[in-house]
């Protein structure tokens, strides 16, 4: 039994069935022999027939037949099959008949045998041939066409070859038309074969191994649809093809045609794919189920039991989504009891359980849950949908203690009541739902002149004019795409997915945005693109019913936050899991949206483009009344040249960029998806549930196109992101509320020309022209004067990129001043979190930081005057060597500064833009000074977040795993009366070996005297242990000695060089295990990325990681505007790319751990009540709650690296990568696999310091 019993029953619906079948009545014996003898010779001479035309065509490699067929392996299917002619049968006769048409079926004729078996060989001949051609010719290009020539995508990896494929249609009986009250609205153009020897009651359909029927020769359809291109496959692993980039864009089209209500067009694209023996490679179960979900919508059974033909035919397995739509399908359509029955035994021997159909991975929309129900209980009348599984337990060692329910936990609440917070949800819901947002800028507004009130008419009739033509242009274009027989997939259904006038609303806004000097036209194509997909899964949640869901689930989540409600013992995720078990919500309908490829987001963005450019026009005259008028374009398309390779660019015209200066808009607008969120962020709770209402956030950032992350996310067990999830939800429950002076002073700073040294950039206005002339007077050189060009251009655009930058920043922060806001987290593919909103966040710069306060306050304590004091000298970046208690004695010394610049910022002595962060320095004195000038200072209320920095913390990482005892104490692992400043040992040891060469006669070692200092080697020392080169440290070394003057500027490079060698030797002595790991890490990587395979590792938390380097692809992009080439160097068809696989690997492992120190910090403070945000290794809380926080933060880290790290690692990668090894590798690298193993078997070996000294250490972290 298998899936095939399936394919015959639905094909058919009710009462009539998809293969026409020869049924029996009570004939005699004889009569029975006579028809047999008869059926043979019409065979024979359809054989023989058949072999003339074959001989007589030598191009076709196969040939149809009709009526000749294999025998079959699966002879039943779950549907009874309903006869054409034949009264019915008694049972006994029915069985007796049945067992004689089997034997005829089981026994073809010699000449059938003789036929297939000669036409069988000349396929594998065929196939191998194309095969050996592939292989030879595949390369890591590919070309996606334009859609002018009426396509999206090409893969170039193979040249263009001749390469025939085989097509053979099969000839039998049509089946019989399905009843009209059950294909209402669908098309029965279903064909099959007719099959002999089955019973009335049995059908044959082909087993899943059986191939396909032959094909006649014909040239493969390229995937988005140019008929003279070639398509040709990457050679790659079953598990890699399925989530490819080709496969996404077939994917997401059929999902587009989907949700227009297009079915015959997503079915006829998938048609096409299955038809070609090569192209049917790209298909997988999800898009043969998508197709068939919507017919089963419609009750179209016949169409959904074709569908499951085509999945066996193309070798495929149904899941549990394809039952579960045929079911929901028979509930919708009420078919016999029998046909349910059949699908329900089918379903139990591929290995599933009625069960299975209602668990969390299911996705169901509307009423389709019950419809399977449905269907079920008619068969099954006591089944009942089964009770959610109990919540999986957290199996991380680690936090095994931390996640089990003892007893009773009490979590902090926030200071809301439970109604503020619903209604917060509201306007959220609000804002999202609305998709852009319009708010005040913060520059100085212009008074109004008639110059302004006329260019601002003048705008407003040109954009209402542009709108006019783009949505006509837009309409001809998707009219044209429609038309165009140009393959299976075009960009038609991606223009069609949102109305006309959002497509321009969306295009319009860009312009608006476009800097003067242009922007590249990848990025505005991937931007827009980007912009459509998001607003089309708004639709699409919408449209599911998902938001209202959420909405309702959200309310009652409340509860769990809000002041006014009993506590409860649970986490945010927890109450969510809890309160979706009880409503029937699962999280899964959130990832069933998929994803738009790479590809396709830039080449709907590029369609847009080429509108824009075509059909934006304006008169030259707006400027100038008195010249003859002449419509000229707003765009350009022009060249430039960055890094040595020639960009596109859509430059604006410079009469719009006039006029929009003239205008003086006064606002702005930004996707609400960049906004911090007015509610608390939707507690993650699964990869792809969490963060925010509609916009499309994943658990796990990653480059456009990399698909490898959240595939390793979605199979790791659910229970082991508990903690990953957890302290997500944590960092982004903390609220936030905006620093008003602070801003006040800014933008005032802003709007009077900046002040460079104080990060506030200068309007353009203030960019350095390029001098011509001497300052003797004489003329400039012409290349001279070229070279001064440049640098002022460039100087030009960086003032001008960071000017928006500040502008975005100030003005969202003034757009938020009077409310409470909250920055959902996720993280990248090490672990590190990241706020989601990009432009204002507490991980932007100094400015940005000195804005933002904890929404919520807590009294200093008796403590945390102290630590505010102490936070200020850190910020100054005074006294580092100083013990804690030196710091606060300075601060108290320097108190008559510190109110002087609380009181009188700009008008004062300034002391505080001597500073290293010069605005939260500013923020920590107005602090200050409110708590003294308090009248009980302990008790005085404090918004404002403490800092605790950890010591190099990548190099405590690596002292920590190798309990190196010289490295501990230099980082401050071990207990101290002051701070151990590594960087200072380090330019120490460097001015030692200096002084030895100075001595010897070398002579940049004589030029540097007096120039080495801890400033100089402090960045390449940080960035060592995350895999700097000595190249990369040379140029950060160059960079600091630019900044001194008195240095000669002529020995720079040469100065650099030698230091950097300097750096690295003292590094090298200073940190012995550290450098030994870092060599094992190193050397393992590039091993692994030898054998053909990327590096992989499971953090302590039990988060999985992968690394994305791989060697580079080029997809090419053709369209009328420019040919675009997208780079990739993450796609998993590609090999690894050795030497990133190698380098990166030690840094990015440091960071994993440094994360998961991170997270368990968070945790635990959450349990303890304490506010607590990160900047990765610097630590936020209230100043009463440092103390408790330190405590924390070194007991995780103790408790971290008392784990086996380097063990655990050890024993995952001999299991992944010496276990199951491919046998080629084995026999033609066996020196490297041994290596291999013998390398991953050896851990280095661990020195003797004792962890349990870091809680003991006041500068571990300070």
């Amino acid at each position: 039994m298998s899936m095939l019993k399936l394919q015959g029953a639905l094909l058919r619906g009710t009462e009539s069935f998809w293969f026409g079948v020869r049924s029996y009545s009570s004939a005699r014996a004889k009569e029975e022999a006579r028809k047999k003898w008869a059926c043979e010779q019409v065979e024979l001479l359809e054989v023989l027939e058949a072999r003339v035309k074959q001989l007589q065509a030598d191009n076709v490699s196969e040939v149809a037949i009709d009526e000749a067929h294999l025998p079959l392996s699966r002879k039943s299917s779950f549907v009874q099959l309903a006869p054409r002619k034949a009264a019915a049968l008694s049972p006994a006769r029915n069985e007796h008949a049945s067992q004689r048409e089997d034997r005829v079926t089981s026994q073809p004729s010699r000449w059938t045998e003789k036929l297939n078996k000669e036409k069988s060989l000349k396929h594998k001949h065929i196939l191998s041939l194309e095969t050996k051609l592939l292989a030879v010719k595949v390369g890591p290009r590919t070309k996606v066409l334009s859609p002018q020539r009426g396509g999206l995508l090409d893969e170039r990896e193979a040249q263009r070859t001749a390469t025939a494929e085989s097509r053979t249609e099969s000839r039998g009986r049509p089946p019989k038309s399905q009843p009209a009250n059950e294909t209402k609205g669908c098309l029965d153009d279903t064909k099959a074969t007719a099959v002999r020897g089955t019973s009335g009651a049995e059908s044959l359909v082909r087993s899943r191994s059986q191939k396909s029927a032959p094909e006649k020769l014909r040239v493969p359809i390229p995937i988005w649809g140019e008929s003279e291109r070639k398509l040709s496959l990457s050679l790659v692993k079953e598990d890699r093809i399925q989530h490819g980039d080709i496969q996404l864009s077939i994917l997401s089209y059929l999902d587009t045609c989907l949700f227009l209500h297009q079915l015959e067009r997503a079915h006829h694209c998938l048609q096409s794919y299955h038809r070609s023996h090569i192209q049917r490679k790209l298909l997988d179960v999800r898009m043969y189920n998508l197709v068939m979900h919507g017919y089963a919508k419609k009750g179209c059974l016949n169409r959904v039991g074709h569908l499951f033909y085509l999945i066996g035919e193309a070798g495929l397995k149904p899941n549990l989504d394809s039952y579960a739509t045929a079911l929901s399908c028979m509930g919708r359509s009420r078919v016999k009891w029998n046909v349910i029955t059949r699908c329900l035994q089918q379903l139990k021997e591929d290995g599933f359980r009625e069960e299975d159909l209602f668990g969390e991975s299911m996705m169901y929309e509307g009423d389709e849950e019950e419809m399977v129900l449905s269907a079920i209980q008619r068969v099954v009348p006591a089944f009942q949908r089964p009770p959610r599984c109990p919540a999986k337990t957290c199996t991380v060692p680690l936090l095994r203690d931390y996640y089990a329910k003892g007893k009773p936990v009490s979590y902090p609440k926030l200071d809301f009541t439970a109604q503020q917070l619903r209604e917060q949800f509201q306007q959220q819901l609000a804002l999202e739902a609305s998709d852009a947002i319009t708010i005040d800028s913060v520059e100085v507004t212009k008074p109004l002149t008639a110059q302004t009130i006329n260019a601002r008419k003048t705008l407003s009739m040109l954009r209402s004019r542009w709108r006019e033509s783009l949505v006509q242009s837009l309409r001809e274009s998707k009219l044209h795409l429609d038309q165009r027989k140009s393959g299976p997939l075009s960009l038609y259904p991606f223009l069609c997915v949102l109305k006309d006038n959002e497509y321009v609303d969306i295009v319009l806004r860009s312009i608006s945005t476009l800097p003067p000097q242009g922007e590249s036209l990848v990025v505005i194509a991937r931007e827009l693109g980007t912009k459509i997909y998001n607003r089309y899964i708004l639709q699409k949640k919408n449209r599911s019913g998902l938001v209202e869901k959420v909405q309702s689930l959200y309310e009652s989540y409340a509860r769990l936050l809000a002041k006014d409600t009993q506590p409860d013992n649970y986490l945010p995720r927890e109450y969510w899991e809890k309160l979706a078990v009880e409503s029937g919500f699962s999280s899964s309908l959130a990832s069933k949206v998929p994803a738009w490829p790479h590809s396709v987001l830039v080449q709907l963005g590029l369609h847009l483009v080429e509108l824009m450019v075509q059909a934006l026009k304006m008169e030259t005259n707006l400027q100038t009344p008195g010249v003859e008028p002449k419509l000229i374009p707003v765009l350009y398309h022009v060249y430039s040249f960055r890094s040595k390779q020639q960009i596109g660019f859509i430059r604006p015209h410079p009469i719009l960029t006039n006029l929009l200066l003239e205008a003086a808009e006064t606002t702005l607008t930004f996707d609400s998806c960049v906004m911090p969120m007015l509610c608390p962020p939707v507690p993650w709770v699964s990869p792809h549930f969490g963060a925010y209402i509609f916009s499309s956030t994943k658990l796990m950032r990653c480059v456009d196109g990399a698909l490898q992350h959240q595939l390793l996310l979605e199979n790791c067990p659910h229970g082991d992101l508990y903690p990953i999830m957890d302290s997500l939800n944590q960092l982004g429950n903390c609220p936030w509320k905006v620093n008003q002076a602070i801003l006040d002073i800014v933008i005032s700073i802003f709007n009077h020309k900046g002040d460079e040294k104080l990060a506030v950039p200068p309007p353009p206005s203030e960019a350095p022209q390029p001098a011509k002339h001497l300052p003797s007077g004489q003329p400039l050189a012409k290349l001279t004067l070229k070279r001064e060009v440049v640098r002022c251009r460039k100087k030009a655009l960086e003032m001008y990129s960071l000017r928006m930058d500040t502008l975005y920043k100030l003005s969202i922060a003034r757009h938020m001043k009077d409310r409470v806001f909250w920055f959902p987290h996720n993280m990248d593919f090490r672990g590190r979190t990241y706020p989601c909103p990009p432009h204002f966040n507490h991980l932007g710069n100094d400015l940005t930081r000195a804005i933002l306060l904890f929404a919520e306050g807590k009294p200093l304590g008796p403590h945390g005057l102290d630590w505010l004091k102490i936070h200020l000298i850190n910020l100054t970046g005074l006294k580092k060597k100083n013990s804690l208690r030196d710091r606060l004695a300075y601060a108290n010394e320097i108190m008559a500064d510190i109110l002087d610049s609380a009181d009188y910022p700009l008008t004062g002595q300034k002391w505080w833009t001597n500073s290293d962060e010069p605005w939260q320095t500013l923020a920590c004195c107005m602090e200050i000074a409110k708590a003294i000038r308090a009248p009980e200072p302990a008790a005085y209320v404090s918004h404002f977040p403490v800092h605790q920095d950890g010591s190099c913390n990548g190099l405590q990482h690596y002292a920590a795993l190798g309990r190196d005892v010289i490295g501990a104490a230099s980082v401050n692992l071990a207990p101290c009366d002051a701070p151990q400043d590594v960087y200072s040992e380090v330019s120490q040891q460097v001015e030692v070996y200096r002084k030895c060469d100075a001595e010897q006669g070398v002579k940049i070692a004589q030029i540097l005297d007096g120039f080495i200092g801890r400033k100089v080697v402090k960045q390449t020392v940080m960035t060592v242990v995350y895999g700097v080169t000595r190249f990369g440290g040379r140029l950060q070394i160059e960079k600091r000695l630019k900044e001194m003057e008195d240095f000669p500027q002529e020995h720079i490079w040469e100065a650099s060089r030698y230091l950097v060698q300097q750096v690295f030797n003292s590094l090298k002595e200073m940190f012995s295990g550290t450098r030994e790991i870092q060599s094992w890490l190193t050397e393992s990587a590039r091993l692994i990325a030898m054998s053909g395979r990327t590096v992989e590792w499971v953090t302590p938390l039990g988060m999985p990681v992968i690394q994305p380097y791989h060697r580079s692809k080029v997809t090419t992009i053709n369209s009328s505007i420019q040919s675009v080439f997208l780079k990739s160097q993450h796609d998993t068809n590609q090999k690894p790319n050795t030497v990133k696989q190698k380098n990166a690997f030690p840094p990015n492992f440091i960071h994993s751990l440094d994360s998961s120190h991170m997270m368990l910090t968070a945790l635990h403070c959450h349990r303890q009540g304490l506010t607590f945000v990160s900047v990765h290794d610097c630590y936020w809380t209230h100043a009463l709650t440092v103390d408790e926080m330190n405590r924390v933060c070194r007991d995780q880290f103790v408790e971290l690296h008392n784990y086996p790290i380097l063990e655990k690692l050890s024993k995952f990668m001999l299991q992944k990568y010496c276990h199951n090894v491919p046998v080629e590798w084995k026999k033609q690298k066996t020196d490297d696999y041994k290596r291999l193993v013998r390398l991953l078997s050896s851990v280095p070996k661990r020195g003797d310091f004792d962890l349990e000294k870091v809680k003991e250490s006041t500068y571990f972290f300070s």
